[in-house]
């Protein structure tokens, strides 16, 4: 199971993370070839109560990296939520790539049924074993960033397409 753990999340989180950054590529050659000033894409949302871009796209870094070392065991890395441009965006990817690329799979072993605490010692902790917290809270998470992401840039006229979200497998 632990390979499972290891080749269910690690190579998911890359082929999207990746992606992503070709998406913002694209945005931000978008941006400058229609004239528009890049930070109303990166503050573009769906909606009023949503995230705008730039936070998406932070916090779908921030599950990859989160999921990854509590399913390996190690320290989850701290990052500042400051990124303001796109390069800082592909920045943050890159360094979350680096960390995640750097877990082994042996990393994972008996992840499955390591206890994750999410929110230690708040009203909000949760505790779940390893493999809940990855198929039915970590995954469905990035997920949802790297969709809203997308469909952020979408929506905003940027010509992108199912292939692009799925980027290379």
């Amino acid at each position: 199971m632990s390979t499972y753990m290891y080749t269910t999340s690690i190579p998911v989180f890359k082929q999207l993370l990746n992606s992503l950054s070709v998406i913002l590529t694209k945005a931000e050659a978008y941006a400058t070839e229609k004239k528009i000033n890049p930070t109303v894409l990166l503050e573009a949302r769906l909606y009023p109560d949503m995230f705008p871009l730039s936070r998406q796209v932070q916090i779908a870094a921030d599950f990859a990296k989160s999921v990854s070392a509590r399913l390996a065991g190690v320290e989850v890395p701290a990052y500042d939520d400051n990124e303001q441009s796109f390069a800082e965006l592909q920045t943050r990817i890159s360094k979350t790539l680096s960390f995640i690329e750097s877990l082994t799979p042996s990393q994972f072993e008996g992840s499955e049924t390591r206890e994750i605490v999410l929110r230690p010692g708040t009203p909000k902790e949760k505790k779940m074993v390893g493999h809940t917290y990855l198929s039915n809270y970590g995954l469905p998470q990035f997920l949802f960033h790297v969709t809203t992401a997308y469909a952020i840039l979408r929506h905003n006229g940027l010509e992108v397409g199912k292939g692009d979200f799925m980027g290379a497998y």
